[in-house]
């Protein structure tokens, strides 16, 4: 018989799975990212208090969603992922984001500029003799979507 936490677990990763295909794929979210980084740090903290629960598939381990499949996809440099920042939500957050920026810098001093989160798109833009040559969106961070010329543009849909 499988454990509450595991049935939990598989759950939420369900339901994580078809918010990120509504949002990444088919642009129709039906919940704010509030709600969705809820049920997204629920996971997170059952697979951290039950590491037997703890896959590589789950979406507590990636980034983005994937790739639409009406653009070209684009691979990104595999030395440099494309990743996403965390989210924090009190000072004690805060502080823990420090103390691993610190360690892994090895120092304790760090200047930071805080924002609101707006809500947008992350791409990777080369330039080539100061113009632009190519664009892609994150996707799961290893693949994206070419763009170009939506950004060239001024349109990204």
């Amino acid at each position: 018989m499988a454990s509450p936490f595991r049935r939990k677990v598989e759950t939420l990763r369900e339901e994580i799975r078809r918010h990120e295909r509504l949002y990444y794929v088919e642009n129709r979210p039906q919940i704010s990212d509030a709600a969705f980084d809820a049920l997204m740090r629920e996971l997170i903290e059952l697979e951290r208090a039950h590491p037997e629960l703890a896959s590589p598939d789950s979406p507590s381990q990636r980034v983005g969603g994937a790739v639409a499949d009406e653009l070209p996809p684009v691979t990104h440099n595999p030395h440099a992922p494309m990743l996403s920042l965390d989210n924090a939500y009190d000072v004690g957050e805060l502080a823990a984001f420090h103390e691993r920026v610190a360690k892994n810098l090895g120092m304790a001093d760090a200047a930071y500029t805080v924002e609101p989160k707006i809500d947008g798109l992350g791409v990777s833009l080369v330039y080539e003799d100061h113009l632009l040559t190519h664009a892609a969106t994150r996707g799961d961070g290893v693949t994206g979507e070419e763009v170009t010329a939506n950004v060239k543009s001024g349109w990204l849909a």
